[in-house]
């Protein structure tokens, strides 16, 4: 593509998302930066969240995962719908009820001070790794099939996006995000339909013959019955509906944009409306996935090493300037809303839960200003070290490993929320962390010898359930005597 169209769109999707952040957090104070004010628009939290969702790991993974997994995934999709029924109906009521601007104070509530701080420690890992991740992946690409051809470090790459993103969210924080995350999902999803129609005008199909074509392949295979496979069915919608519950409902990141909203009813709003859009937006993405296998077929066009890259290979070497063009657009986009909410909620939860600047200056707005703007910007340069790393690391099998480990540290979460929502049990809060270590310790041993020890069973996503099983036991080995 030409270099002048890529720094073009760039700079004219950077300028009308700062158009946005200007805008939105006029007379912005830190009540808008850590709730929006109350005052979010249900509708608009529960759109904006569709991409904060999808990210850059859909928009990229999900279309090249087809190929190998076929379209289980939307079994997951379907496990996510009922997982958004659980934090609708059992964890909102908790956050509302008791006012929290950090989910992870009513750890501190229900168990005390250690729970507290175990909470909001294995969040900042989880999300620090699970958005460095993201933002690699988002960046890598760009890397390979822009940057590279104008011979620009990765790591200039990597301090520039997280740059821009620090600036438009530094004032408005999550008042901010709300509505620039609208702008994000209309250019994500519209990239996907726009590629879609670019490549039926391509093989000269319409629209219904390309959906009977995929229905009838291989691809379309939706349900797996294999109880050994990852890909069995009760495994994955199971995997989904815990997925949803701990990356959403026990996720500072997420529910800071629900605890946004005006009451408890538009909050349970966003959580339906969010689910049943999910469905049909992840089906477009497994659609697109089919339809580019299919496109690669019929032009012999061979497929990458990595199966994230078979997007951007066709959008960017076979179908001309228009579709890079679009692509480049859905993937700056992917890339702006895998960090921004990410990035407003560390600074929320180390602000709040470590540091409690809301504590030290309960009466000086101007100076928790100041001081949460500093966290602000640690918490950029900790994401910018770590996403550097992942690049010098520059081993796919690694940087996977190291995803997967940020999944080990919601299995905790999970276990402390269901021990403390579903007993009355009180337990020893000091002995809480070393539970919370050695679950995900233990989950990890049991994974890597499941087919051994399960004759033959492989553990896959349920690793999650299991986890937080182990940490919900090991609570009840501690709970107090007295």
């Amino acid at each position: 593509m030409n270099p002048q169209i890529i720094l073009l769109v760039f700079v004219v999707y950077t300028f009308i998302i700062f158009g946005i952040s200007w805008i939105s957090s006029y007379k912005a104070d830190n009540a808008s930066f850590f709730i929006g004010n109350k005052k979010s628009p249900w509708f608009v939290v529960a759109y904006g969240m569709i991409g904060a969702s999808l990210s850059g790991v859909t928009f990229i993974s999900i279309p090249g995962w087809v190929g190998d997994t076929w379209f289980s995934y939307f079994v997951i999709v379907i496990g996510y719908v009922f997982g958004y029924a659980v934090i609708s109906l059992v964890l909102l009521p908790v956050y509302y009820k008791l006012n929290l601007v950090s989910i992870y104070s009513y750890l501190q509530q229900r168990f005390g001070n250690y729970a507290y701080k175990t909470g909001a420690y294995f969040f900042i890992l989880s999300r620090v790794i699970g958005a460095s991740f993201r933002m690699y992946l988002v960046i890598s690409v760009l890397q390979v099939f822009v940057f590279d051809h104008y011979g620009v470090p990765f790591w200039i790459t990597v301090v520039l996006f997280m740059l821009l993103i620090n600036l438009y969210t530094v004032k408005g924080g999550i008042k901010t995000i709300v509505w620039t995350d609208t702008l994000q999902t209309t250019f994500m999803i519209g990239a996907v339909v726009i590629s879609i129609a670019m490549i039926l005008n391509r093989l000269e199909m319409g629209l219904g013959d390309m959906i009977s074509q995929v229905w009838a392949s291989d691809y379309s295979n939706i349900v797996i019955t294999d109880i050994d496979s990852k890909q069995n069915f009760i495994k994955l919608f199971l995997s989904g509906m815990f997925i949803t519950i701990v990356m959403t409902g026990l996720d500072q990141d997420m529910m800071q944009k629900n605890l946004s909203c005006k009451n408890i009813g538009d909050a349970q709003k966003n959580m339906t409306s969010l689910s049943l859009i999910l469905v049909p937006v992840n089906l477009i993405f497994l659609f697109l996935g089919a339809v580019l296998y299919i496109y690669s077929e019929k032009f012999n066009i061979p497929i990458p090493e990595y199966s994230d890259h078979l997007f951007p290979t066709i959008a960017f070497g076979y179908l001309g300037v228009v579709a890079g063009t679009v692509f480049i657009i859905g993937l700056i986009s992917a890339a702006y809303s895998s960090a921004d909410s990410a990035l407003t909620s560390l600074t929320t939860s180390v602000s709040l839960d470590i540091l409690k600047l809301d504590k030290k200056f309960p009466n000086d707005d101007k100076l928790l200003k100041k001081n949460r703007m500093r966290v602000h910007a640690l918490v950029t340069l900790l994401i910018i070290f770590v996403v550097i790393l992942f690049g010098l690391i520059n081993n796919r099998a690694i940087i996977d490993q190291l995803f997967t480990f940020a999944g080990y540290t919601y299995g905790p979460l999970l276990g402390l929320y269901a021990f403390g929502l579903f007993t009355k049990i009180k337990v020893n809060d000091r002995m809480i962390p070393y539970i919370a270590i050695l679950s995900p310790i233990i989950s990890y041993f049991i994974s890597k010898y499941s087919e051994i020890l399960f004759n033959g069973y492989q553990i896959g996503f349920e690793l999650l359930i299991i986890n937080g099983l182990i940490t919900f036991i090991g609570l009840l080995l501690i709970k107090n005597k007295n």
